[in-house]
């Protein structure tokens, strides 16, 4: 699966997800009203989802994080209307091509990225991505993905 997109400035595209992932998902309310912004997150937790604990750097990480973010990925299908067996790599590509589609205002070429993961019904997605419930298992996910983050960084500076 294709790594997510790397912010500036951090380098790695699997710490800009933790990063990224942690902020957004500790702080719903400022996804209010942000359908793309809440499509590149949940892109980034789909692929954290499926790779992340893969990496060689990340075998190390408490066993906790991978079923935290199996779980964190099955709540955020559920509010999206997502369904619980799409391939992750198929699920985070629509998202990602969602994201740009809705920055630019093309919420019809948005939907249309979604249909294929959302049982054909891709405006659904988009109105859920406009009003994220708390996801308090993502948020608990991203969290500890972050404080491994933390951990590895502390444990490399020793």
């Amino acid at each position: 699966m294709p790594e997510p997109t790397v912010a500036a400035g951090l380098g790695d595209p699997a710490r800009a997800a933790v990063f990224e992932t942690a902020s957004g998902f500790a702080n719903p309310g400022r996804l209010a009203g942000r359908p793309a912004e809440a499509a590149a997150l949940a892109a980034q937790l789909e692929w954290m989802s499926a790779e992340l604990t893969q990496r060689p750097e990340w075998r190390s990480a408490t066993p906790m994080l991978d079923p935290a973010l199996r779980q964190a990925r099955a709540e955020l299908r559920a509010a999206l209307g997502i369904a619980p067996d799409a391939p992750p790599a198929a699920v985070a590509a629509a998202l990602r091509q969602a994201a740009p589609a809705l920055r630019a205002g093309q919420a019809e070429a948005a939907a249309a990225a979604l249909d294929p993961v959302a049982a054909g019904d891709g405006r659904r997605v988009l109105a859920r991505l406009a009003n994220l419930p708390p996801l308090p298992r993502a948020a608990f996910a991203t969290g500890l993905a972050l404080d491994e983050l933390s951990r590895e960084t502390r444990t490399d500076l020793e």
